[in-house]
């Protein structure tokens, strides 16, 4: 039957509507995921420059309190030969002794900081590597997904008007069966039958059914799902007993 004919195409040009709105559906997501991939490279890059300036902040802090100790060791030095008392000579020996075990501790600390420091630098320059690259790659997708979004877009407005063209030519109660079993079934509305079978749910046709279909004088239905059948020469109609 023409009108077959005419649904098989219609559908066709459905499928391939459908194909390409789920295609449009999909760049958005991937563009955000990238976007937070992107992100979470920035945010590993900041925590680690933050960490290696946290780090030289309390190395600067040390040094300002190796200075600190030094200061005073010259204090307690000048009070030393100030002094004519033995007693104050030597509790301002013990302050000045103190003071130099403390400025080796911070020393110490120096040295551990800075050796944190150079690691730190060079997690910093391993983030930032990452995040350059991630950012390239990043900008290089994001170029074709806007590319590919403009060319679904442009054969979407084509799909869209040539399905109107071809749904126009269908008369009006079987379009309307039509869009009807299109909103419920999805895209898969005009079934064949194989081994008397429909070509959609695959429930058993009866014999009648088969034979109506066959004949190709009015439109038969499935009477389990509603589809409408079709037979070509190529299918097998074999009817089950």
């Amino acid at each position: 039957m023409q009108v077959i004919e005419k649904l098989l195409i219609l559908q066709d040009r459905d499928r391939n509507v459908l194909r390409v709105r789920e295609e449009l559906a999909r760049i958005g997501p991937e563009r955000t995921a990238l976007q937070s991939k992107l992100t979470t490279s920035q945010q590993q890059l900041d925590t680690a420059k933050l960490r290696v300036k946290q780090l030289e902040s309390e190395r600067k802090k040390l040094e300002l309190d190796v200075e600190a100790k030094k200061g005073l060791i010259e204090k307690y030095s000048l009070q030393q030969f100030q002094t004519k008392k033995n007693e104050e000579y030597r509790a301002l020996a013990h302050e000045i002794e103190m003071c130099k075990e403390a400025i080796t501790k911070l020393d110490d600390q120096q040295i551990e900081l800075m050796e944190r420091g150079e690691a730190g630098q060079k997690e910093v320059d391993t983030a930032s590597k990452a995040f350059n690259d991630a950012k390239k790659a990043l900008e290089a997708r994001v170029a074709d997904l806007n590319a590919r979004e403009t060319n679904l877009k442009k054969e979407l407005d084509e799909l869209v008007a040539n399905r109107e063209e071809l749904a126009s030519v269908v008369d009006e109660s079987t379009r309307s069966k039509y869009e009807r079993l299109l909103k419920q079934k999805g895209s898969n509305v005009v079934v064949g039958i194989q081994h008397g079978v429909c070509g959609g749910c695959h429930m058993q046709l009866s014999r009648s059914i088969i034979v109506g279909c066959q004949g190709d004088q009015e439109i038969m239905s499935c009477p389990n799902c509603g589809r409408i059948l079709f037979y070509t020469r190529d299918m097998d109609l074999a009817v089950a007993e």
